[in-house]
């Protein structure tokens, strides 16, 4: 049985609803079944692709995120940036945007950005008078930054598929994330001037040194990761260990807002999502390893030369393919199926691995923001109660600043590659 036919099988396994997991599983089974290959290659791919150093970096993050939505973090990052740009028109947008960056040096998740600082940016709007509209639209586009400044989840797995520098993802993250918060702060002066939103006092010098002295212990996190990496005291793995130390250290010792009565729930969730990021790895990667049996890459490969052999018409190809299956796709699973099939494509055209693997975060981290699967809509809809197509409607016209971002990256390698070759000597 060809790959072909598994992969439409996987596809319809997906459409009745069977986890995505589960159905790469089966159709992996499947094709080393009905070809008559070694049923052994099976636990060996699966034990192989979990005995990895990189990936122990995922629970370690997502546990970061969990303690710092539940230690009072939030809170103070968004004070914080609120007294830094409230004075502008549209203020608590623009303090939206500077929170999301500030908290993507800490999560690393789109969903912990939504969730996290949405519900207290949210009711923050509402207050002041902001529309539902204008107020989901830039929760929701905001927490796509998170990702893509490190640390970031989506590029640990990236860097374990794609065998590429996770430092190196890191430090190339840096810029186009904040190319993104500058889009997303023009497109709130945009609706704020259109919409006359209000804006905040100028603060003294005082109020902002108040604010940022209350924030302080939190935005020194991003910078110790940063530093300890660029330093050579930790690698990016074990980073996500001093953080998620960090994160709890804050919690209970700094802010006192987290509780020992707390952890257990929060251990069992963090362990919960990890089983699940574990397990698309693991079937991902058998997926990948019948893909290659059956030469899908390297037909691939072919197919897009034949179109073109212009490594950037092929990345703007890719772009296309890939916010399509952002929109019907959940951001990690696609992410395990088409980076063993599109990184050969692209190492064969000579685009560097770092770039190649932000355009693909970035690209699917769009599809968390558009309709049907955009699963970020989903939590900022339950956040504020509003309809789902309500948030899906006021986020479209935010898609066009993050898409433009995308191009700049696509069009210019240096904006992802020049600091990790300067910082790290890696492309």
């Amino acid at each position: 049985m060809s790959m072909d036919v598994i992969f439409f099988l996987w596809l319809f396994c997906i459409l009745l609803g069977m986890p995505v997991f589960a159905a790469l599983g089966l159709a992996s089974m499947l094709h080393v079944f009905s070809n008559e290959l070694n049923f052994f290659i099976i636990p060996q791919r699966l034990t192989t692709s979990a005995d990895s150093f990189p990936l122990l970096a995922a629970p370690f993050f997502i546990l970061m995120g969990n303690i710092m939505n539940s230690a009072g973090v939030t809170r103070r990052i968004f004070n914080f940036a609120n007294t830094l740009v409230g004075w502008m028109r549209g203020g608590l947008g623009h303090a939206h945007v500077v929170a999301a960056v500030i908290f993507a040096g800490m999560s690393g998740s789109a969903v912990a950005d939504a969730g996290g600082l949405g519900t207290l940016e949210i009711a923050a709007m509402r207050e002041a008078g902001y529309d539902d509209d204008f107020t989901c639209a830039i929760t929701a586009a905001s927490s796509t930054i998170g990702p893509i400044i490190p640390p970031s989840l989506p590029m640990v797995i990236y860097g374990v598929l794609a065998e590429t520098s996770v430092g190196g993802l890191f430090i190339g993250g840096i810029v186009p994330g904040l190319l993104m918060a500058a889009a997303l702060m023009l497109m709130v002066r945009f609706y704020a001037t259109r919409h006359n939103y209000p804006r905040e006092r100028f603060p003294g010098l005082f109020d902002i040194w108040r604010s940022f002295v209350d924030a302080f212990w939190a935005l020194l996190t991003p910078a110790l990761l940063l530093g300890g990496i660029l330093t050579g005291a930790f690698t990016p793995t074990e980073s996500a260990v001093f953080a998620a130390f960090f994160a709890l250290f804050l919690g209970l010792f700094i802010y006192r807002e987290l509780n020992w009565r707390d952890l257990p729930r929060t251990i069992l969730g963090t362990t919960e999502t990890n089983g699940v990021v574990l397990a698309l790895v693991m079937t991902a990667v058998l997926f990948s390893w019948n893909l290659s049996v059956d030469q899908v890459p390297q037909r691939l490969g072919a197919y897009l030369s034949s179109i073109s052999d212009s490594p950037l018409a092929v990345l703007f190809i890719i772009n296309v393919f890939l916010l399509f299956v952002g929109c019907f796709m959940e951001a990690t699973a696609a992410q395990m199926i088409l980076v063993p099939i599109l990184f050969p494509v692209a190492q064969s055209l000579g685009i560097p691995s770092i770039q190649f693997g932000i355009i693909v975060v970035l690209n699917l981290m769009i599809g968390t923001i558009t309709p049907p699967i955009g699963v970020v809509l989903f939590v900022v809809a339950n956040v504020a109660k509003i309809p789902f197509e309500r948030v899906t409607r006021a986020t479209i016209p935010f898609i066009i600043p993050l898409a433009a971002v995308l191009i700049l990256i696509t069009v210019f390698p240096p904006l992802t590659t020049y600091l990790p070759w300067i910082l790290m000597g890696v492309r």
